[in-house]
């Protein structure tokens, strides 16, 4: 999948993926939808935003974790 709306450049943000062309980390959007927040409301928080930018976040967040196990503990 090819993201248009996610840029990492490492002189924004150290490199961050944030949205293109803003300061806004895709960590920060998936941290708000985590916390119950839907599209709309982010783009209210952050009217620069579309709904579409926040989908293709969600959608780059996944993408970056399947691409590599994280480290969990165990349960037992």
């Amino acid at each position: 999948m090819e993201f248009t709306r996610i840029a990492v450049d490492h002189t924004v943000m150290g490199g961050v993926p944030c949205i293109r062309g803003t300061r806004i980390p895709v960590t920060r959007i998936v941290k708000m939808v985590a916390g119950k927040l839907d599209a709309a409301a982010i783009v209210a928080e952050f009217p620069q935003l579309t709904e579409d930018d926040v989908q293709e976040a969600l959608l780059y967040a996944a993408a970056a974790v399947s691409e590599r196990e994280l480290p969990l503990r165990p349960t037992a």
